[in-house]
């Protein structure tokens, strides 16, 4: 058995995974593409020091912002520690918005037959061609279903998409329905779901507690530390926004607000997301009694 936290950023799945980390006497294990980062506190909402003292948290800070992960390897990470939690008792908590994560953890990594040499490249050709715009377009004709789950800005995961049609002949959705299996674990999932209008408010206040908390410092200390607009850390969402502020194209409050919006726009997708897993997103965040929860996991 796993218990696995999920919702949209600023929804307010940290705190109930460290309330019920502290019932269960258990430890978290991250699930934020972004909460991986060393450096990268204040813009990722990274639970506290006092927090993280409380209670045990993997997979945050593991790698600089100059490198990559993957669904591939936080599954892999996430199930060597899943092992050694459940071997001392323990109900693992994995709590995080990347709904991604979750669905490789759970389902198993994606497999298709060898890929033409070359395609990568010349997709690569195509897109700096026609522009990001009308490629996802190609994407959402041949495969609507994935192209809804893939941001237009997303480079990679739209010339992955097309790059899989276009060698084998069949979309990522449909290799993904033929490939379904049993779930790994035995997970009992919860959705952390406030009203739209009440989650747009946190995210803006949570931006702005973030620029008062040293946002912008900490931006600064990343590119001090030698790292670059184009490496994945300072390229994700709460930082990229920034990159017009510091070159003097804009000012600080047209950034906030940038972020924010995209933040929003972030949260959007990924209620979407959730929509497509077949999450009843009716109940409103907390709308149960976690100590219940509790009783019945331990029962």
């Amino acid at each position: 058995m796993i218990i696995i936290i999920e919702g949209p950023t600023a929804a307010g799945k940290s705190a109930v995974a460290l309330q019920l980390a502290q019932e269960l006497g258990t430890d978290i294990i991250n699930c934020d593409s972004r909460q991986i980062y060393k450096y990268m506190d204040i813009g990722t909402a990274k639970p506290t020091a006092a927090e993280r003292q409380t209670i045990t948290h993997h997979l945050i800070d593991i790698i600089t912002p100059a490198e990559s992960y993957n669904a591939g390897l936080f599954a892999q990470d996430a199930h060597g520690i899943i092992e050694s939690l459940q071997a001392q008792g323990k109900i693992p908590i994995i709590c995080g918005g990347t709904g991604l994560y979750v669905k490789v953890l759970l389902e198993g990594l994606f497999e298709h037959p060898p890929l033409k040499p070359g395609l990568r490249e010349d997709l690569q050709n195509e897109l700096a061609e026609k522009g990001m715009e009308q490629m996802h377009q190609l994407l959402s004709e041949i495969d609507p279903g994935f192209a809804q789950k893939v941001s237009p800005n997303d480079p990679q995961r739209i010339l992955r998409g097309l790059e899989v049609y276009r060698a084998t002949g069949i979309s990522m959705s449909q290799h993904w329905a033929q490939q379904k299996r049993e779930p790994r674990y035995d997970a009992y999932r919860i959705l952390i779901n406030p009203p739209r209008q009440t989650l747009y408010e946190r995210i803006n206040s949570r931006l702005d507690t973030m620029l008062a908390s040293g946002l912008i410092s900490e931006i600064e200390g990343l590119l001090e530390r030698g790292y670059k607009w184009t490496d994945p850390g300072l390229n994700s969402l709460g930082y990229k926004e920034f990159k017009a502020y510091f070159e003097g194209d804009v000012s600080l409050a047209e950034a906030g607000e940038k972020a924010a919006q995209h933040h929003r726009n972030y949260a959007k997708r990924q209620l979407t997301w959730y929509r497509k897993q077949r999450f009843d997103l009716t109940t409103e965040a907390q709308s149960f009694k976690l100590s219940d929860i509790s009783r019945t996991l331990l029962a």
